[in-house]
Parts: C-alpha cells; sequence; structure tokens
C-alpha cells in the first residue's frame, strides 16, 4: 500500500512585513512599511487555503479574486497574479498600502479563525509593485460605445469609474479642480504611507488605458453639470470628495496657528512642505503640537507633525478601544513618539498679543452606555478643566464635502445638513444620467469604500447608456 504523504504543517503566523526602525522613520518621510521581499510574499501566499467558496472575496468591497491572484503568487506567475486583481481592481499599489483589509477581505479568511489570516493586503502590494518594476500590461481595446462620460474629481471613485467605463468602449473625460490628480491619495495621504510614485503611476495606468485627465478644471465654476449634458455628454459621475473641513465651535478657534488637517496635509503633502526651502512652501509649526480627533486623517496629522520636530499630542473626546484609526496607524504613531490624550476635549483656545495660539483649555470627558447602534457617547465631567501649552492645533474631526456642484445644480437632491449628495444603492442622483459616489456622497470615508461605489456607479451607467435611446 502507498504511504500517504503528510500534510503540510498549517502556519498561524503571518509574514511580518519590514519597516523603518521607529526612531529612523520618525525623522523622514519615506516609506515606512517596506514590502515584502520574493520568498516572504512566496512563504505568506503558501497559507493560503484556496478555498472554493472564499469568504475573503465576499469581504472585498471591489470583489478581487483573492484566492486566484494568490495562486498565481504561489507558481511564481506574477504578471498573471496582478492582471487578475486588475480585472477588478485599477489601484491596487494604493490598496495594499491603504486598504483597511483587517476589518474586510482579512475579517473573513478562514485561517483567522485558528491564527493570524493571510496578510491579502501585503500580497497585494507585492504584486502591484512588482508591475511598477517590470510595466504594466495594457487589457486589449474594444470598440468604441459612441458614449461620452463626464467624470468629476479624479480621486478614488473617480479613477476607479474612468478605468471601468473606459474599457467598455466609452469615451471618458475626467475633470480635476486641483493641479495634479489623485485627489485624497496626493493631497490627504502622506508619503510615508503612500509615495507620491506610486499614485502618479497608478493615475498614468488609468490614463494610459484612454481616459483624457483634465487638470485645473473646477466643475460648478469653469463648466457645471446641466453644461455637461447639454454639451455632448451623455451621462455625469460625482466624484468630488469631502474637502470642506469641520471644526470644533470652541472660542478662540480663529487664532493663527490653527489649521484644519485639510490645510495642513495638502501643505504638507501635495506643497512639500516637509522639503521647505527646496519647495517654496513653508509650514508655521512650534514645538508642542494638539492634534484634535481620533480618525486616520488625525493619525497622519500626528505622525507628520512629528516627523516636523515637534511634540505631539493627539486630544480624543473617547477612550483608545473607541480610536476609529486603523490599528496599525495607532501603533506606528505611538512607536514613533505620540502621546495620547484620551478622554479629553477642547473647550477654549487662548492666543498671545499677536494672535496665535499659545494655550487651551480641555475638559475630561467619561463614556454613557452604547445607542442603539452600539456606539457610545460621552459626556462631560464638570469641574475637570484643564490647560495645555501649545503652539499648533491641528484639527482633524472630520470634512463634509464642498457645496459648489450642489449649489449650481438645479434638482440635485442633497442632505440639508452635511452636503452630501442623495444616491440609491447603485450611485443614481434625482437627476437622469447624473450619478455620485464616494465621500461626496457618504461623508469622509475610506479609500475602498469610494472605489466600491465607483464599481457600482460604473456598471449602473454602462446599463443605463445601453438603454439610452
Amino acid at each position: 500500500m502507498a504511504e500517504t504523504k503528510p500534510k503540510p504543517k498549517l502556519n498561524k503566523k503571518a509574514i511580518d512585513m519590514a519597516k523603518q526602525e521607529p526612531e529612523v522613520r520618525n525623522k523622514n518621510f519615506s516609506e515606512v512599511a517596506l514590502g515584502y521581499t520574493e520568498s516572504e510574499a512566496q512563504e505568506e501566499a503558501s497559507r493560503c487555503l484556496g478555498c472554493p467558496k472564499p469568504m475573503c472575496q465576499s469581504g472585498c468591497p471591489v470583489e478581487v479574486p483573492i484566492p486566484q491572484f494568490i495562486k498565481c503568487i504561489k507558481e511564481k506567475n506574477y504578471a498573471a497574479g496582478i492582471q487578475i486583481i486588475k480585472t477588478k481592481n485599477a489601484l491596487p499599489a494604493v490598496c495594499g498600502r491603504v486598504c483597511p483589509q483587517e476589518v474586510q477581505c482579512q475579517a473573513k479568511c478562514i485561517i483567522g479563525r485558528v491564527g493570524e489570516p493571510v496578510s491579502i493586503g501585503r500580497l497585494e502590494r507585492f504584486l502591484a509593485d512588482w508591475e511598477q518594476k517590470n510595466g504594466a500590461q495594457l487589457p486589449p481595446k474594444v470598440p468604441l460605445s459612441g458614449k461620452k462620460i463626464a467624470i468629476i474629481g479624479a480621486g478614488p471613485a473617480g479613477l476607479t469609474v474612468a478605468a471601468d467605463l473606459v474599457k467598455l468602449g466609452h469615451e471618458i473625460t475626467m475633470f480635476e479642480a486641483l493641479h495634479i490628480g489623485g485627489g485624497v491619495l496626493s493631497y490627504g495621504i502622506p508619503e510615508f504611507r503612500l509615495p507620491k510614485a506610486i499614485v502618479n503611476n497608478e493615475i498614468s495606468y488609468v490614463q494610459k488605458l484612454g481616459v483624457d485627465l483634465r487638470l485645473g478644471n473646477l466643475i460648478g465654476r469653469i463648466h457645471t453639470i446641466p453644461e455637461l449634458l447639454k454639451n455632448g455628454y451623455d451621462a455625469v459621475f460625482i466624484g468630488s470628495g469631502a474637502g470642506l473641513p469641520q471644526f470644533t465651535g470652541c472660542p478662540g478657534e480663529n487664532l493663527g496657528g490653527i489649521y484644519s488637517a485639510n490645510e495642513f496635509l495638502i501643505r504638507v503633502n501635495l506643497m512639500k512642505a516637509f522639503q521647505f526651502p527646496e519647495y517654496d512652501t513653508p509650514i508655521r509649526i512650534g514645538k508642542q503640537v494638539v492634534v484634535i480627533g481620533g480618525g486616520n486623517v488625525a493619525m497622519d496629522c500626528a505622525r507628520s507633525s512629528i516627523r516636523l520636530g515637534s511634540k505631539v499630542y493627539l486630544l480624543y473626546r473617547r477612550g483608545r478601544e473607541e480610536l476609529p484609526a486603523r490599528h496599525e496607524e495607532i501603533e506606528n504613531a505611538e512607536e514613533e513618539g505620540l502621546n495620547c490624550k484620551f478622554l479629553s476635549a477642547p473647550v477654549e483656545f487662548y492666543g498671545d498679543a499677536k494672535g496665535w495660539v499659545r494655550a487651551m483649555k480641555c475638559i475630561a470627558m467619561e463614556l454613557t452606555e452604547p445607542d442603539a447602534k452600539g456606539r457610545r457617547g460621552v459626556k462631560a465631567v464638570p469641574g475637570s478643566e484643564f490647560i495645555i501649552d501649545v503652539d499648533t492645533v491641528i484639527i482633524a474631526i472630520g470634512q463634509t464635502p464642498n457645496p459648489i456642484i450642489q449649489r449650481t445644480t438645479d434638482g440635485l437632491q442633497s442632505d440639508p445638513r452635511y452636503g452630501t449628495i442623495t444616491v440609491n444603492e447603485v450611485g443614481k442622483t434625482s437627476l437622469d444620467g447624473v450619478y455620485a459616489g464616494g465621500d461626496v456622497a457618504t461623508g469622509a470615508a475610506t479609500v475602498i469604500s469610494a472605489m466600491g461605489a465607483g464599481k457600482r456607479a460604473a456598471k449602473a451607467i454602462h446599463e443605463y447608456l445601453l438603454n439610452k435611446k
């Protein structure tokens, strides 16, 4: 009788990814995570069971065929692996770096029930980085449909819609208000998390597919949506994001040295203030910085401030367990020197004779019982006020959409409080032929959720165009 070979023992622990050491990386803006080597990717890919009914795929907002691309890594067929990813995801190098896989695809990994889930995001990044080193292969051209679509905003939602629709033969014009594409990928996420060269390569790929990207075009000023529809476009997708910052409303918030997260990150990331005077964009930042907020944007502000030489405090009105930022980003920030003040909220800002912030009054908070959605509220603790000396304050408590499109488009329904455009489950707005998705429809959320909305909208727009007389 032939002997049966014993099954290889399952490695319950994921392969770690190398990172810059904290005491080194907190002084530079180079990428923190260094990526898998080929042998590390092979070893991590070998942990995948190749489930016939992959639960991981059901957790991916853009439905990437996860077991199939991991199988290609096992077989060292990297070109086929990245092509499999790109059938669903035009921005894999971005998603491999900033997508919260731990609460999406990896949260559903079967191996995660007995050990650490397969590092799907790191493997996606490995293939995307391989492609960027070896050159991207474009899909075959399809016959033109004769239909034209205008896409407003070259962020993750717009880029996804553009890539999906141009591959179906439609003519795509993408209007971007800034002088560079990428949206939040370019202006909001720091270089040490998402290098701009990576973003630029992803945008270049979408352009090579045949998308016409027009920079410096602010829709609502240069053109309005009604004008686009009258001037030859068969459909419009709005993916203009959420770039209008929210503030605390506390007295003294207009003092010098108090930034919105948007302004701070745009100066540092897009305008490269961290390289001043090589790049002529100065930014005034003091020795002691307080960042107000607890999301990924707050972590980006805090970690950037540390690299600019400041002692940084994070002020968050709930506890550590309630922090909405990715665990990885919280861990990285604390390793780099972030000081956290939980259960604390701002009350008032105080300035000097020249109008610059110098101190802030805060108050202790306590958690209340969870609401119907399970989220715990907070309330102030009377008599618990305290003072923090500060040179710079960065407010990172959320963003809402800029209302310029809503104000220049009659009949476009939006939320009167938050300004988000009202859409159905596939992104259709109240206007015929007009769709929207991403932060402009949901408020500030994740890159991958915007991309998921873009894919749903692209499918709906294609069906609309096929049925349009």
